[in-house]
């Protein structure tokens, strides 16, 4: 297990996945997100994910979840997939009461130095909805910038919520590592 100062930092395993899949829905989803500025409830109704799904990632050879801990308790997480060209970063996630505290920032440092320090990638990929603006510019104030390129939202997919919407459209993030 990693530390950097009192947070910890270990990779998740299957047992991790009950409090994984518990902490992965309050930051996105749900009245219990809305304590935090990250959550999407205004915009999709349902699951952010599933135990099925997240077993499903963590039996993936190039597939990874980071766990952060505060002395025992589990305050954030975050996906990397290694795409042999780059390394993908996505369901960053933080208890909605400490959001703002640092927890992301310190998660999202660890995932780059495990992208490019275990993986020996030398650049970072995320994609985000593009309408969550404040997101987006927590991202470019860490260097990561827009491309050119978007994905289309999984409308009709379960796993990826209900949308209340019908524009959303994933920007392309990248950033150097």
């Amino acid at each position: 297990m990693r530390s950097s100062s009192s947070r910890r930092f270990r990779p998740a395993t299957l047992a991790d996945v009950p409090a994984l899949h518990a902490l992965v829905e309050s930051a996105y989803r749900g009245e219990a997100s809305r304590a935090g500025w990250t959550t999407e409830a205004d915009f999709l109704d349902g699951q952010r994910t599933d135990p099925e799904e997240l077993t499903e990632l963590l039996s993936r050879a190039d597939t990874r979840i980071v766990l952060a801990f505060d002395d025992d308790a589990l305050v954030g997480c975050v996906l990397l997939r290694d795409e042999q060209a780059c390394a993908y970063l996505g369901m960053l996630s933080v208890r909605p009461h400490l959001q703002s505290s640092g927890v992301g920032r310190s998660l999202l440092d660890e995932a780059e130095r495990v992208a490019r320090d275990e993986l020996g990638r030398a650049e970072m990929r995320m994609r985000v909805i593009s309408i969550r603006d404040s997101l987006i510019a927590w991202y470019e104030r860490r260097g990561y910038a827009r491309t050119d390129q978007t994905e289309p939202f999984p409308y009709g997919e379960p796993r990826a919520g209900r949308p209340r919407r019908d524009d959303l459209v994933f920007v392309v993030l990248r950033k150097s590592l």
